[in-house]
């Protein structure tokens, strides 16, 4: 495939950025930014203008999502990686039961192998491009797996486990946050990072927390058991209820939230922003099965993402040299995850990206293939 090949300007879309995180951000966050200075940026966070804010990205967590009485938004430094670590030391009594179907499940299940202080876990594993799900074990005190497994766009659903009783339900909601239609209510811990649908930065983790969680988090800290202090949940929860985190935060980042919150909310609100990601989605899928260059990486159409769509190439269409025309015409990101390997393409579609830009994406690749 030539790499030197001109796309019409008439097909491309508006907007090229369909990453898988960081994703789109739209322009209205940015100007919040700039709006936000010197009253908020560069101002401490222990006082009102950055507790104010994260406040309000709090409230408006718990609104999009319908909170149930007590459920409460817990919010910290870092990324979702810093909560595997955090869940080992202090949201896991004794044994855990995790679902791995992809590089982010199959990380959060090493790090709690990892542990010492821990049983062995039991994990259920399956191949990319299908999905695992846990199953109802004595001894097990916490299940856990990913909602939307980034790297392979399987999307596995969110219900507790029959029988389960006090064992508390732990789900990776980092790229479905947002954008996937959840019942928190199925879950103890739902955590997540902004730079997915949220379309901010990273350095930051946000966590819907049920009173059970809560309960857990305290017993283990008061339990003797070594916490590294950046890694208590202890602290978050504590800090969280004061508005504030451990270290400074990602000051920029709320503020791109809040805004998307904004956006969101006035948008209709959960129900909204999943509609607005499965038609993005669903024309992708669409596309790919009609196609005899591409085809949908995951076969269940059940547990096809709505949010990142991988789609597998014929051996003569190289998915590296496609990337390098499309982005020599500013579409960018569509790369799949490293550790794959496949000949494939991985579009994220979270709210903020326009179906519309979907639909030239799709008319650029097609044009691509045909001239190559």
């Amino acid at each position: 495939m030539s790499t030197n090949l001109a796309i019409p300007d008439h097909l491309l879309p508006h907007d090229g950025r369909f990453g898988s995180g960081p994703s789109k951000v739209r322009a209205a966050q940015v100007q919040a930014i700039v709006d936000a200075n010197p009253n908020v940026l560069g101002t401490s966070h222990r006082q009102a203008p950055v507790r104010g804010l994260v406040g309000d990205v709090r409230r408006m967590l718990a609104e999009l999502y319908r909170l149930p009485e007590g459920y409460e938004v817990v919010l910290s430094n870092g990324g979702s990686t810093f909560v595997w670590d955090a869940a080992a030391f202090g949201l896991i009594s004794a044994k855990a039961q995790l679902a791995a179907f992809g590089e982010f499940g199959s990380k959060f299940a090493a790090s709690v192998a990892a542990a010492p202080f821990l049983q062995e876990p039991t994990v259920h594993r399956a191949v990319p491009g299908s999905i695992a799900l846990p199953a109802l074990e004595d001894g097990v005190d916490t299940y856990a797996w990913p909602h939307n497994e980034t790297s392979t766009g399987a999307t596995a659903p969110v219900r507790r486990v029959p029988g389960a009783g006090d064992a508390l339900i732990v789900i990776d909601g980092t790229s479905a946050a947002g954008a996937i239609e959840v019942d928190p209510a199925q879950a103890d811990f739902y955590y997540f990072a902004p730079q997915k649908s949220f379309a901010s930065d990273g350095g930051l983790w946000f966590a819907l927390t049920s009173p059970a969680a809560v309960e857990r988090i305290e017993r283990i800290a008061a339990s003797g058991r070594y916490i590294p202090p950046s890694l208590s949940l202890a602290d978050a929860v504590t800090n969280s209820r004061a508005e504030q985190t451990l270290n400074t935060p990602a000051i920029a980042t709320l503020i791109m939230m809040r805004a998307q919150l904004e956006w969101m909310l006035s948008q209709g609100g959960l129900a909204a922003m999943a509609h607005r990601s499965r038609a993005s989605s669903a024309a992708i899928y669409a596309w790919a099965e009609a196609r005899d260059f591409a085809s949908p990486f995951v076969a269940d159409p059940a547990h096809r993402s709505p949010v990142v769509a991988t789609i597998d190439l014929v051996d003569d269409v190289d998915s590296n040299e496609l990337q390098a025309v499309l982005r020599a015409h500013g579409i960018v990101d569509v790369f799949p995850y490293r550790k794959l390997g496949r000949n494939q393409l991985r579009i994220g579609v979270f709210p903020a990206v326009e179906t519309a830009d979907v639909e030239a994406l799709l008319a650029c690749i097609d044009w691509v293939v045909k001239n190559r």
